[in-house]
C-alpha cells in the first residue's frame, strides 16, 4: 500500500501548482525534482553574489485582486502573497529604425506607436479593441474553477452563466489566430511586425500561429492589472508555491531524478528514481515535457504505438542561448529593466540571433546584485542541432553569444567594459539542467493546426502538466495547466468548497 496519493515529476510552475493545490485539497503529495533547485525553467540561481532568473522575468497581476492571472489565483488559494514592484513602461522594443517604449496604459502606448506610424496606431487601436472584449468576457470565469473533464460544464453553468452569455458574441475569436484578427484590422507593415513580435514573445510563434485569447489576455492584464516584478525574482514565486505545498502537507524532494514511470496492466503504479528507489502512488503527474515523458520516462510498450508516434512528432520551439552577466552599474541611473532588440527588419523575427530579449531585474530589486552592480539576462533562439561538447564548444559559445552582446550595446553601449561575471548557457545547458528534450522552449502548435494536448494520457493514473499541455506556453498558461489537472483529480464539490468565499 502506498503512503502517498500523488507523485509529481518536476517542480516547474505547472508541477508545483498542481502539487500545491492537491495538497490544499488534502492529498498526500510528493514532488520529485532532479535538480538541487526547485522551479524548473523558472528557477533562480546565484553566482558570486549575483542572483539570476533562469527564464521568465515578465509578470502581470501578481498582487491585483481583480487579475485574471491563474498564478495569482493559485497563490490566493494557498494564502500566499508576494511583494512586488510595479513599473511602466513595461519595456522598450529596439527596432533598426528606432526605439518604441511599451506602456501598460493603452493611450500612451498608442501615442508612442503613432510616432512611428500615425495610421498604424489607428489600426492598432482597432486591433486592440477587437480583442479586449474577449478578455472582459472572461472576467467572470475564474481559472481556479476549471477542470479538464465534462464536470466543468455544470460548474460553469451554475456559477458563471452571465459570463458565458457575455462570451457568446466572441466565440469566433476563441478559435481564431491573432493573425486572422490582424489581417482584418491592420494593413500597416510596421504595426504588423510589432504584433508579430508581441506574439513571438508570448508563444514562440508569430501572429498567425498564436491563438487570439492568449493576446487578449496579455492586453487586458497589462492594461488592467499592470506589470510587476516580484522582489526576489522568479525564485520568489517558486518559493511561494513551495511554501504553499509544504504548509498543506506536501513534500518536495530535490536531487530526486526520476528515470522511469512504472506502469502495470495499463495503470500507473509509481516511479523509479535513478538511484534505484521506488516510490508508489496510484497517480503520477509529469511536469516533464511531452517528449521527455513519452520518449524517456515510459517504455514504448506502455503507450499505444500510434499515440506515442504522433506525440513525439509534435513540432518544438527552438532552444536558446543565454547570457548571464554581472556588470558595474556606475553611470546607469536611468536604466530600465526590459528590452527587446530586433537586429534586422528584413529577416524573420524567429531567425536565431535576430530577436534578442534582455532583462535587467536589479533595476527594480537592488538585492539581486552586489552594491554598485546589476544583473543582466539576455537570450535568443538557438537550434539544438549541431551542438556538442567538443574541443570547439567554448569557442562556439563565444561566437553564438555575439548577437546578444550587439543587442546589449543598444541599451548599454560600453557593456563589454563593465563585465565582472560572464556565464553563457547553450541549448545543451538548457537540456541538461532542466531535463528538457533538445532544450526546447515548448510545443510549436500553431493556431488552427492542432490543439495542445489535455492533461489526460492513455495510461490510467498518469497525467501531464506544463508547456506542452493545454493551454500552452508561458507562466500563466502552465499555472493554468496545473489548476486543470488538480481540479480534475478531486470532486467538483471540493473545488466549490475551497472557493466558497472567492
Amino acid at each position: 500500500m502506498s503512503d502517498r496519493d500523488v507523485i509529481v515529476i518536476g517542480s516547474g510552475i505547472g508541477g508545483l501548482t498542481a502539487a500545491a493545490l492537491l495538497s490544499r485539497y488534502g492529498k498526500r503529495v510528493t514532488v520529485c525534482e532532479s535538480h538541487t533547485i526547485a522551479g524548473g525553467a523558472a528557477h533562480s540561481f546565484s553566482r558570486q553574489g549575483f542572483h539570476f532568473d533562469s527564464g521568465p522575468s515578465f509578470y502581470c497581476g501578481l498582487n491585483d485582486s481583480h487579475s485574471r492571472n491563474p498564478l495569482r489565483q493559485v497563490l490566493k488559494v494557498l494564502t500566499e502573497t508576494l511583494p512586488v514592484v510595479a513599473y511602466d513602461p513595461l519595456g522598450h522594443y529596439h527596432f533598426p529604425e528606432g526605439t518604441l517604449p511599451v506602456y501598460s496604459q493603452q493611450e500612451r502606448y498608442l501615442e508612442a506607436v503613432g510616432q512611428f506610424t500615425p495610421q498604424g496606431a489607428k489600426e492598432l487601436e482597432r486591433f486592440i479593441h477587437r480583442l479586449l472584449p474577449l478578455h472582459d468576457a472572461l472576467q467572470g470565469i475564474p481559472t481556479i474553477l476549471l477542470r479538464a473533464d465534462w464536470q466543468s460544464i455544470p460548474i460553469l453553468m451554475g456559477r458563471c452563466l452571465p459570463s458565458l452569455i457575455k462570451m457568446l458574441p466572441h466565440l469566433g475569436l476563441v478559435q481564431s489566430s491573432v493573425g486572422q484578427v490582424m489581417d482584418r484590422e491592420v494593413s500597416d507593415r510596421w504595426v504588423r511586425r510589432l504584433i508579430d513580435l508581441e506574439c513571438f514573445l508570448l508563444s514562440g510563434l508569430k501572429a498567425h500561429g498564436t491563438i487570439a485569447p492568449e493576446v487578449a489576455f496579455m492586453l487586458g492584464e497589462r492594461s488592467g492589472a499592470g506589470v510587476e516584478y516580484p522582489l526576489g525574482g522568479s525564485g520568489a514565486i517558486v518559493e511561494a508555491l513551495v511554501r504553499g505545498l509544504k504548509r498543506w502537507g506536501g513534500e518536495l524532494r530535490l536531487g530526486s531524478h526520476v528515470d522511469r514511470i512504472l506502469v502495470e496492466s495499463g495503470k500507473v503504479t509509481g516511479v523509479r528514481l535513478r538511484r534505484g528507489e521506488i516510490l508508489h502512488a496510484p497517480i503520477v503527474i509529469s511536469n516533464a515535457s511531452m517528449w521527455d515523458t513519452y520518449g524517456k520516462l515510459l517504455q514504448p510498450e506502455d503507450l499505444p504505438a500510434s499515440y506515442r508516434q504522433t506525440a513525439l512528432a509534435t513540432p518544438v520551439v527552438d532552444s536558446f542561448i543565454h547570457l548571464h552577466l554581472g556588470i558595474k552599474a556606475d553611470g546607469l541611473d536611468n536604466l530600465t529593466g526590459h528590452h527587446v532588440v530586433v537586429h534586422d527588419a528584413e529577416r524573420d523575427l524567429t531567425t536565431p540571433g535576430n530577436t534578442c530579449m534582455i532583462s535587467i531585474p536589479s533595476v527594480w530589486d537592488a538585492s539581486l546584485a552586489p552594491p554598485g552592480h546589476h544583473v543582466v539576462h539576455a537570450y535568443t533562439l538557438e537550434p539544438y542541432e549541431n551542438w556538442q561538447r567538443d574541443k570547439n564548444y567554448q569557442e562556439r559559445k563565444k561566437e553564438r553569444s555575439q548577437s546578444l552582446y550587439r543587442a546589449l550595446e543598444r541599451v548599454i553601449p560600453d557593456i563589454r567594459q563593465r563585465i565582472v561575471l560572464e556565464l553563457i548557457g547553450t541549448p545543451l545547458t538548457h537540456a541538461h539542467y532542466l531535463r528538457r528534450d533538445r532544450g526546447t522552449y515548448g510545443a510549436a502548435i500553431a493556431a488552427g493546426q492542432g490543439m495542445f494536448p489535455s492533461t489526460h494520457t492513455p495510461i490510467s493514473g498518469l497525467y501531464r502538466v506544463g508547456d506542452s499541455t493545454m493551454p500552452g506556453i508561458g507562466v500563466p498558461a502552465v499555472a493554468a495547466s496545473g489548476i486543470l489537472c488538480a481540479n480534475t483529480l478531486v470532486q467538483p464539490q471540493q473545488t466549490m468548497e475551497l472557493l466558497k468565499n472567492w
